[in-house]
């Protein structure tokens, strides 16, 4: 028997190394959390809560992704929210997986900028005071981030 859509898409992020402890939130088919491991420094000193939650209309409309993790990063605000160009209505395609959305989200985290930004604040401190940004990163993930979950084996 086949599995429904959403629970092939969470047995694809499952298999997919950038996160961890990917679940359904409350038995909930349409919410899912887990840890984003970023690959690059500062943040790859932790681990980030996300929460990745889907509309009735889905594939045809896109889910949402919420960082529950403070981190200090342009392209995240303050609640949470992601500038995810990829899942908002205009650029949503009913085929892309929910792999693809978190995979999307870790390139975001891995790569600040000041292409994708919701905190323009913090653009210009990347652009103007780079070393200031990155200090300022590297601190904030130490202070908030969760700890990464260790290799798991026997």
């Amino acid at each position: 028997a086949q599995l429904p859509a959403p629970l092939q898409e969470l047995a694809e992020v499952r298999l997919w190394g950038g996160a961890h402890d990917v679940r359904l939130l409350d038995g909930d088919l349409r919410r899912w959390g887990g840890l984003l491991l970023p690959n690059n420094p500062p943040y790859n000193a932790g681990a980030f809560r996300f929460e990745l939650t889907f509309s009735s209309q889905h594939p045809l409309a896109p889910p949402r992704a919420t960082l529950h993790t403070s981190i200090y990063h342009p392209g995240v605000d303050p609640t949470g929210l992601v500038c995810q160009p990829l899942t908002s209505t205009e650029n949503w395609n009913h085929k892309t997986r929910a792999t693809e959305v978190l995979q999307d989200l870790l390139l975001l985290l891995d790569n600040p900028g000041t292409e994708r930004v919701l905190r323009q604040d913090l653009a210009r401190e990347l652009r103007d005071h780079p070393e200031d940004f990155w200090r300022r990163a590297e601190e904030h993930t130490r202070c908030h981030a969760e700890p990464r979950p260790g290799p798991s084996g026997p």
